[in-house]
């Protein structure tokens, strides 16, 4: 086979995504081993290896112990939709990470004081080292891991008051918009910039996703005259959803 100037085992890759696209190699179909490949495509193991590879970064397959490589099936992507603050009363984590109205799910969470670091305290217009409450969240919908949220807040707003703690005291569980107006901090600004990597294997163990497998990361802050009470970065596993906004015109 003649591959041109392209590298030998980006097009062997590129001829296996095909079938698998077109379902010539349908999901849970073994993979053709690396001396099949070596044989059909006429390269070197070490190409047959590499192209192998390709797919396994890109999530098309996946190995199994003993047994082989094989096809996965790709999911259908759900939507998780986003709109930005919502001061309607009853807000809850959940509610506040997946705006769908239809969406319904749960959440686990656990709450520690940290000293924030430099990109956090950048974040949150404070210095390096100040105490900030950091609340990790794993939300399921339907059972199933969907999301991963870390948010932080300065104990210079929230230390001493009631929603210290964020799933704690009379409004636990309610969003960052109610609670801070019970300590008469007003929320009158969000901004977000989603952005996309390589899943940390702590995220895609607790996602439930493969290694290598690309993540959707939502840089979340929530401001109070301008000045940041609350960031969070929000993990979404990228083969399984899509973030969709929501934006009022004004």
């Amino acid at each position: 086979m003649t591959f041109g100037e392209q590298p030998a085992y980006l097009r062997v890759a590129g001829d296996l995504r095909k079938k698998i696209v077109d379902g010539s190699l349908p999901p849970h179909t073994r993979l053709p081993s690396q001396a099949r490949i070596r044989e059909e495509y006429g390269v070197s193991d070490t190409v047959a290896l590499e192209a192998r590879k390709v797919l396994m970064a890109e999530g098309l397959v996946e190995g199994r112990s003993g047994s082989g490589t094989y096809v996965r099936e790709q999911p259908v992507p759900r939507r998780i939709a986003r709109s930005g603050y919502r001061p309607a009363s009853g807000a809850t984590p959940f509610r506040q990470e997946q705006a769908d109205g239809e969406g319904r799910g749960t959440w686990e969470s656990s709450s520690a004081q940290t000293a924030a670091s430099a990109a956090i305290a950048e974040r949150l217009d404070i210095r390096p080292g100040d105490r900030v409450m950091c609340t990790k969240y794993v939300f399921r919908e339907a059972g199933e891991p969907m999301m991963l949220s870390t948010s932080w807040e300065p104990l210079a707003v929230t230390g001493r008051t009631p929603v210290m703690l964020p799933e704690e005291g009379p409004l636990g569980g309610m969003g960052v918009v109610e609670r801070m107006a019970a300590i008469d901090v007003v929320v009158d600004n969000v901004t977000e910039e989603v952005g996309a990597r390589p899943g940390l294997a702590e995220e895609l163990l607790a996602l439930g996703g493969v290694p290598g497998h690309v993540v959707l990361v939502v840089h979340r802050t929530y401001y109070a005259s301008g000045r940041p009470v609350e960031t969070a970065d929000v993990v979404v596993p990228a083969d399984r959803y899509q973030v969709a906004y929501h934006l009022p015109v004004k």
